[in-house]
């Protein structure tokens, strides 16, 4: 079994920062590719950032040059850092993982609970 737990949401003010972090535990062979996607109200989920697992990092164009996705391979723990913050990153926030488990025959992708962030004055 596999789970991923995140932290470090909550509620912010325009210009300011957050830092997510999402922690795999479990029965964990390998782990690849690493990601946030987010989900506002009313609206679909949609690719944050990814970081593969040579370190290779991907943006969405709305969050470049403000967010930073990092890991750290020996906690199994992804990293969003979220600076400069507007109103429109308002959004349920899920890391998500390609994972190979001990026993398993390929890598799976595993979801996070998500976690709310609030961007408001």
């Amino acid at each position: 079994q596999v789970q991923l737990v995140e932290s470090g949401g909550g509620w912010v003010q325009p210009g300011g920062s957050l830092r997510l972090s999402c922690a795999a535990s479990g029965s964990i062979f390998r782990i690849s590719a690493m990601g946030w996607y987010r989900q506002a109200s009313g609206k679909e989920r949609e690719l944050v950032a990814t970081i593969s697992n040579g370190g290779i990092t991907n943006y969405a164009e709305s969050v470049k040059g403000r967010f930073t996705i990092s890991r750290d391979n020996a906690k199994n723990t992804v990293y969003l850092q979220m600076n400069s913050l507007k109103p429109e990153d308002t959004a349920v926030y899920y890391c998500n993982m390609d994972i190979y488990r001990f026993g398993g025959w390929q890598f799976e992708t595993y979801w996070g609970q998500g976690t709310q962030v609030t961007v408001s004055s």
